[in-house]
């Protein structure tokens, strides 16, 4: 058992003292003085706020594969240092998780390997409509479209397979959304122009605000339609944000939305510095573009944050644009990274709790999690407000050894991360004796 004393507790639009208490994998008691007899490890929380842990709905970790890259035990240790405690990780992995025995195989191997509560999409293809048609909405997050291709090549682009996709899945399907026939075209004439050596500051043109809301509209015409489960994902262009709406309370939302740590930090202003440290898919745009995700991300028409951590090699990294992968690792300074924004007035500490735990638990529906409550599951993070570190290679803990904020430094620290009961992150070390648990939902 843990008794947190004293702490700030972030939850559910406010902020209060109280203690907490820990038991097995849940939260026993939270209020004001509360005692144990015995046996119980207290911990001063005094100075320290306490966020119910980051759920993280879009994540790469590379497994089975495409491990040089990262895996599922690498990535989870950097998913807890950062505060994550739950993870939802992507089909477009070697073999593609386009089948229900693949899929469970990846299940078993986040229950041997993850330190961070675990749950895997089923993939989608132009082929296997009958095996997506089997996913379980209990027990897996979602169905994965990719709208637009990305890394390794899943493209869903027959209008007749798409449609009976969305009309027929029996869970929430979430997309990639970017028009592949737009970005051919864009992509030959740069490549006409400077060969594979494209500069990276033409990654937003060439991957445009066109593509995104042709396939992000098409997206939604076909959930209407359908009256489909629709989650569109890293939000990347202020003319998408349009199309989602804040006049019907997230629980009652068929169409929702998530919004990316890259796109709400970076701009196309950093490709000069950055250049394929900052290439993502959908690409970083501008400043307006930025602001505008923003805008809607505190007005409620985006709905989650998420990271779509996806590491790629330094070696991969350092190709020219051509053959230099879209991706890179995010979830250990996710937390960080928001909190930066609470210390410049852009955000609440109530809204990143809600953003990046409540609500991600509501879209998804996931069962006794995204909350600090009583009987919930202990899923939880101590934070110093006022702790400085700079990001150094040394110091990142995906498998790649890099990151664009490398040379940042980030004004708060994760002190502690309590994944189902379990202290599996402490003062910089981990504690690796226990896995996290196979996330489940509450799904009607």
């Amino acid at each position: 058992m843990f008794l947190i004393k004293e702490v700030s507790i972030v939850n559910e639009g406010e902020v209060k003292v109280a203690d907490l208490l820990i038991k097995d994998d849940r939260i026993e008691k939270l209020g004001s003085s509360v005692t144990v007899d015995s046996n119980v490890t207290e911990i001063d929380g005094s100075n320290l706020h306490l966020f119910p842990g980051v759920i993280d709905d879009q994540v790469h970790f590379r497994e089975p594969g495409l491990t040089h890259k990262g895996n599922i035990f690498t990535e989870s240790r950097a998913a807890v240092a950062g505060g994550v405690t739950s993870f939802m990780e992507m089909p477009n992995v070697n073999p593609q998780t386009i089948t229900q025995e693949l899929l469970e195989a990846k299940y078993q191997i986040g229950a041997k390997n993850a330190l961070a509560n675990y749950s895997f999409y089923m993939g989608s293809t132009n082929e296997n409509l009958d095996e997506v048609l089997k996913t379980d909405p209990s027990s897996v997050c979602g169905i994965k479209i990719f709208m637009g291709s990305s890394t390794g090549n899943m493209l869903v682009d027959d209008p007749d397979t798409l449609e009976k996709i969305f009309c027929n899945a029996p869970i929430l399907i979430a997309t990639h959304c970017e028009d592949e026939a737009t970005i051919r075209a864009n992509t030959e004439k740069y490549v006409a122009q400077y060969g594979d050596d494209i500069p990276f500051k033409y990654h937003p043109i060439i991957r445009s605000e066109e593509a995104c809301y042709l396939s992000s509209s098409k997206a939604i015409e076909l959930a209407k339609k359908c009256n489909t489960r629709l989650h569109i994902l890293h939000i990347s262009t202020g003319k998408e944000t349009n199309l989602f709406t804040n006049e019907i309370p997230l629980r009652d939302k068929r169409i929702t939305s998530e919004a990316c740590i890259h796109h709400l930090w970076f701009t196309d202003q950093d490709y000069d510095e950055k250049g394929s440290f900052i290439k993502w898919n959908p690409a970083v745009k501008t400043a307006q573009d930025r602001d505008q995700i923003w805008k809607a991300l505190l007005d409620d028409r985006i709905d989650v944050i998420a990271t779509d951590h996806a590491p790629h090699t330094l070696e991969e990294k350092q190709n020219p644009y051509a053959k230099a992968p879209s991706g890179g690792p995010l979830i250990q300074h996710t937390l960080n990274a928001m909190i930066d924004f609470y210390h410049q007035g852009k955000i609440s500490l109530e809204r990143i709790a809600e953003k990046m735990s409540h609500a991600v638990a509501e879209c998804f529906e996931i069962k006794e999690r995204g909350y600090i409550r009583e009987g919930y599951k202990a899923d939880l993070v101590l934070v110093d407000l006022n702790k400085p570190w700079t990001v150094n290679r040394d110091n990142v803990r995906a498998k790649c050894g890099w990151s664009p904020f490398e040379g940042h430094t980030f004004k708060s620290t994760i002190e502690k991360t309590f994944v189902s009961g379990h202290l599996a992150y402490s003062n910089g070390k981990l504690d690796e004796g226990q896995m996290g648990q196979r996330l489940s939902f509450d799904r009607k």
